[in-house]
């Protein structure tokens, strides 16, 4: 079953459980590089994503969203409001809203969000 932005019985509260096959989800474009996106539907708690971490990775902030980055490969750091934070493998770090930031490395990372992503609430400067 591939679950994303909402489209299956399960997604809509027909059962108590979701599944989600990552690799699964096709990739698309975000501000970090390339998300596979799962629960991001309207009435979930949080969203999860899988992201590989481009080169071009933009800072960017949200009003309401908090972050939980995890990293599963790589390392590098994360620019969270100016500073630099050194991240590899097994490292995790919580984004509270407000606060700017971007990874930058060779990273693969998970995404938790909470509430669920929702794109109108990235900002740039």
């Amino acid at each position: 079953m591939n679950v994303n932005r909402g489209t299956t019985p399960a997604e809509k509260g027909t059962r108590g459980w979701v599944v989600a096959r990552m690799d699964e989800i096709p990739p698309v474009p975000c501000s970090c590089g390339l998300t596979r996106r799962a629960f991001v539907s309207e009435g979930n708690a949080a969203s999860l994503h899988r992201v590989d971490i481009s080169r071009e990775a933009r800072t960017h902030w949200h009003e309401r969203l908090t972050e939980i980055y995890y990293v599963l490969e790589g390392e590098g750091f994360l620019e969270l409001d100016g500073e630099r934070v050194a991240v590899r493998p097994g490292t995790a770090v919580l984004i509270r809203p407000g606060t700017r930031h971007r990874a930058v490395g060779d990273l693969r990372i998970l995404n938790l969000v909470v509430p669920p992503h929702d794109e109108a609430d990235e900002r740039f400067d």
